[in-house]
């Protein structure tokens, strides 16, 4: 009886820090002479399995999903894994305090910085992206450039279907070299477009046949350019 009644107890405990966990979390991480401001949403969608994203505006991060999501007792954990090891690679690690907020430690490339976020509402976690196939015009490797804060940048745009539907690779040369982690990539008539969430960027064009160019436009961080791209021979 005793044994039962403990495990009631536990079950219950259990199921309140996971009803405080789920939901919209906005706040902050205090980095060396920066704040980066960030909006996380948690959702529980069985008995022990949790989904979640992430948004931080400064880094241009808008909708991430969170790998490694961990919510036992009243400890909460989850983390940030760039696709290839490309870019921000992290962990979130936290705990529920008495006041209902989650603070605990952000920890990237053995460097640590305290974060403390507020529930704020319903969980609004991203949807996962849609991969889709790609017309065969639109297959191969693609170039252009474009200038930003008075320097070129070349692009290289190289796309592919594979088994798993399309996949890109996009890798932009100014003063260096950024090989950004596309993941998502789809094509609407003679639209095509692919999403970088993790970095921010993206890019949208019409593909003219005659001319065997896309023409659209780049955005990154608010800032939208022109861009030309033609297929390589």
């Amino acid at each position: 009886m005793r044994f039962a009644l403990v495990f009631l107890i536990g079950s219950i405990l259990t199921c309140r820090a996971e009803e405080r966990a789920s939901g919209r979390w906005e706040g902050s991480v205090k980095i060396p002479e920066r704040e980066l401001k960030l909006v996380v949403d948690l959702a529980q969608q069985n008995a022990g399995t949790w989904t979640g994203s992430i948004i931080i505006p400064g880094l241009g991060i808008k909708g991430m999903a969170l790998a490694d999501i961990s919510v036992r007792d009243n400890e909460v954990s989850f983390a940030l894994k760039s696709p290839g090891g490309r870019g921000l690679d992290a962990t979130f690690k936290g705990n529920l305090d008495a006041n209902g907020d989650l603070t605990g430690n952000f920890v990237e490339a053995g460097n640590t910085a305290p974060f403390i976020l507020k529930n704020t509402g319903a969980p609004q976690v991203e949807a996962a992206p849609h991969i889709t196939s790609l017309a065969g015009e639109f297959e191969g490797e693609w170039k252009g450039e474009f200038e930003l804060f008075g320097y070129p940048r070349h692009v290289t745009l190289k796309l592919t279907n594979s088994n798993e539907g399309a996949t890109a690779e996009l890798v932009i040369v100014g003063k260096k070299t950024t090989n950004v982690p596309v993941d998502l990539v789809e094509q609407e008539g003679e639209m095509v477009s692919i999403d970088s969430h993790q970095a921010g960027m993206g890019y949208e064009g019409r593909l003219n046949k005659g001319t065997h160019e896309i023409k659209g436009t780049f955005a990154a961080g608010g800032i939208e350019l022109p861009l030309i791209l033609r297929r390589t021979p």
